[in-house]
């Protein structure tokens, strides 16, 4: 039996198998090249978060409302709590962070009504009637401080609760508004519970 020779290729047609070849390799390795490239030579911005990230559930506040109403944060699940703690004679700090969540949750547009504002006030005085008129959406809270305290870092912060019962984020007492406000609409965004 013989075996059939084939001829060598011409070497215009070596040539062609070659560049083909090199062409087949270079689209193989070009995505891999192009995403270490965009990777080390191309960071992406660094998305971080203004407030303190928790994950923790709410700790049980109860209390009495400013209409005399029982009060409890539990009553409130199904919707994001932003609350905010404070002694009721509010001073500079209180009626900032009081200001600060009213404009965060105005900044929501459409979404602003899955977010109740609640100030826990941390003692037995009355709040101001004139400072309540401008916080219409407010509700008003008294609560034991040794409860408050039980949050972290104490009453003295703005806290963002889920609709489940959960501390999400913590806020200084005295934020940037919009900084506040693109970190609830973040998790606004991204939540569907609410």
């Amino acid at each position: 039996m013989t075996r059939a020779v084939t001829p060598p290729l011409p070497p215009d047609a070596r040539a062609k198998g070659r560049r083909t070849l090199l062409l087949l390799a270079l689209v193989v390795i070009a995505p891999v090249i192009a995403s270490y490239s965009a990777y080390y030579f191309f960071p992406r911005e660094q998305r971080t978060n203004y407030g303190e990230l928790l994950a923790t559930p709410a700790p049980a506040l109860a209390g009495t409302r400013a209409d005399g109403q029982p009060f409890a944060l539990s009553q409130l699940k199904g919707k994001w709590v932003l609350a905010a703690g404070a002694p009721g004679a509010c001073d500079a700090s209180c009626v900032g962070a009081l200001h600060a969540t009213k404009q965060a949750r105005t900044i929501q547009g459409r979404e602003m009504e899955r977010v109740q504002r609640v100030w826990l006030v941390t003692d037995n005085v009355v709040p101001d009637p004139a400072l309540l008129a401008q916080h219409p959406d407010l509700m008003v809270a008294h609560v034991p401080r040794s409860a408050a305290a039980a949050l972290p870092g104490g009453a003295d912060r703005i806290y963002l609760v889920d609709p489940l019962g959960n501390l999400v984020v913590a806020f200084p007492a005295d934020p940037d508004i919009r900084k506040v406000a693109k970190d609830i609409e973040r998790v606004l965004k991204a939540s569907r519970i609410g």
